[in-house]
């Protein structure tokens, strides 16, 4: 009988045991597959530029005046014959006389006593940077930064100008050059009102916590004299570009302007009075006011015919556009890079820069327009639009274009100076 309550009660044990296993919770990963214990976890490596840094020390340090890679590297007790091997691998790849003042750089050492340089990183720029290796088998790399987007916007109403809306707004300016090139085929930046406002969602571009810029806007509404304007980004076959309300590009084959946010001092007239040569003639151009050395863009694509000095106009630059249309921009401090007689031009290229060659009074640019040989108005020049969305992503399109029409007109702006 004594032995029989034995047996049993080994039973009742061997269950407990059973049941604890089964129910009684086991720290995560604290067995692997082979029964070992994993208690105590090994933590993810950090990388950083591409390489695991845990064991290292990290120096930070800022480029200096006249400083060169050697004189970085001797700091850290990098022998010469080392740096030199450095610099004539790096060549292909990096080359080291373009350090420059002011950029970062980061020294990777050994963390122990001798504290070995074993890799030297230059970042030339927020995104981009180069890894010199100082290891046995000396060698030199690219790489660049992860860019993490975040969606943001921007609004305002306009006192003065879209640039100074935005400045007031603390909303990084360059969005103003991004958002009147998209407009630029549409809306006429010289000519815009008091009280016209615009809407945008567009992409803030941050490394490591830190802004670097902007990127492509998403969408946007730009209000002027009482008219609404969409743009929409939209991605057809692999290439993005920038649609309105109806699915039209944006683009056109010539821009509204030659230049950027500035003013119209003279404009097409049969009857001027010349500032210098003091009697009335024809003055069949636009002038823009613009500050000296401003750079004037070609407003379409071309080829450039002439690239001279006249008396009156000064440095010069003629464009052909097609068959109809040609271009002239007159009273140029200095031409663009590469631009010469013969040069294709892409739109926006820029081929000169406002100056007051010639018979000028003041810096500005005469921009003149020929259809067929004859000047007309430039400011009466209807462009076609490019291709619009293709009927096979309408859908897709309208569905996007939706999406982002509510966002934008959920945009709240202040409506007591919007109805002003």
């Amino acid at each position: 009988m004594k032995r029989i309550l034995e047996i049993f009660s080994l039973i009742i044990i061997s269950c407990l045991i059973i049941i604890a296993y089964e129910f009684i919770p086991i720290e995560k990963g604290s067995l692997n597959s082979d029964g070992i214990s994993t208690s105590d976890t090994v933590p993810d490596p950090n990388f950083k530029y591409g390489i695991v840094v845990d064991p290292m020390l990290i120096y930070h340090g800022k480029v200096k005046r006249n400083e060169f890679l050697s004189d970085i590297l001797l700091r850290y007790n990098v022998d010469y014959a080392k740096i030199d091997i450095l610099a004539k691998r790096s060549k292909k790849v990096f080359d080291v006389r373009k350090i420059r003042r002011g950029f970062n750089y980061s020294v990777l050492c050994t963390n122990d006593s001798l504290k070995k340089v074993l890799y030297f990183v230059y970042e030339s720029s927020p995104v981009d940077y180069v890894v010199f290796d100082l290891g046995d088998s000396v060698h030199v790399h690219t790489g660049k930064k992860d860019i993490e987007r975040r969606i943001a916007t921007s609004s305002g109403i306009i006192e003065s100008s879209l640039w100074n809306s935005m400045v007031g707004n603390g909303t990084n300016p360059n969005l103003a050059n991004d958002l009147s090139e998209i407009f630029a085929w549409t809306i006429d930046f010289f000519d815009i009102k008091k009280g016209d406002y615009y809407k945008v969602i567009y992409e803030d571009l941050y490394v490591e916590d830190d802004n670097i810029g902007i990127g492509k806007i998403i969408g946007a509404l730009f209000h002027h004299i009482d008219k609404d304007y969409y743009s929409f980004y939209f991605v057809q076959d692999s290439v993005g570009d920038y649609f309105d309300d109806e699915a039209g590009s944006m683009r056109r084959t010539f821009l509204k302007a030659p230049l950027r946010f500035k003013r119209i001092s003279s404009g097409y007239s049969l009857s001027r009075m010349h500032p210098i040569l003091k009697y009335r003639r024809p003055h069949r151009g636009i002038d823009y006011a613009a500050a000296y050395g401003t750079p004037v863009l070609t407003v379409g694509d071309g080829i450039v015919t002439r690239v001279r000095w006249t008396r009156q106009g000064g440095r010069t630059v003629n464009i052909k556009h097609n068959g109809t249309y040609s271009t002239a921009y007159m009273h140029l401090s200095a031409y663009g890079k590469g631009i010469k007689k013969g040069a294709q031009v892409k739109q926006g290229d820029v081929i000169g820069y406002v100056g007051k060659s010639g018979l000028a009074t003041g810096p500005h640019l005469d921009f003149r327009f020929y259809r067929n040989g004859k000047a007309i108005n430039p400011l009466k020049v209807k462009s076609p639009p490019a291709n619009p969305v293709d009927s096979i992503f309408m859908q897709e399109f309208d569905s996007l274009k939706l999406l982002i029409k509510e966002q934008l007109n959920n945009i709240v702006l202040d409506t007591l100076l919007v109805l002003r």
